[in-house]
């Protein structure tokens, strides 16, 4: 007998691109508020991150893994070959 298959759609359930990129927006609206230099490259690298964060949840959402599972008598440690 072969081993279970299993298909998992990593997108689903995932925080959408969107959700970054509103978080991005929120940062830059910050760094435009700010008046200390550091703080504000902090929050323009932050909104940055976010907007490559974005990227990486579209590509999840095309995403699809696809593996079969072992038999459940190879995945048993304790038995003996």
């Amino acid at each position: 007998m072969h081993g279970e298959y299993c298909v998992k759609n990593i997108g689903v359930g995932m925080a959408s691109g969107d959700a970054y990129r509103a978080k991005a927006l929120e940062l830059l609206a910050h760094a435009e508020t700010e008046n200390d230099p550091l703080l504000r490259s902090g929050f323009e690298n932050l909104a940055a991150a976010y907007l490559r964060l974005a990227e990486q949840a579209e590509r999840n959402t095309k995403l699809t893994i696809e593996f079969e599972l072992p038999d459940k008598d190879r995945a048993d440690p304790k038995r003996k070959p």
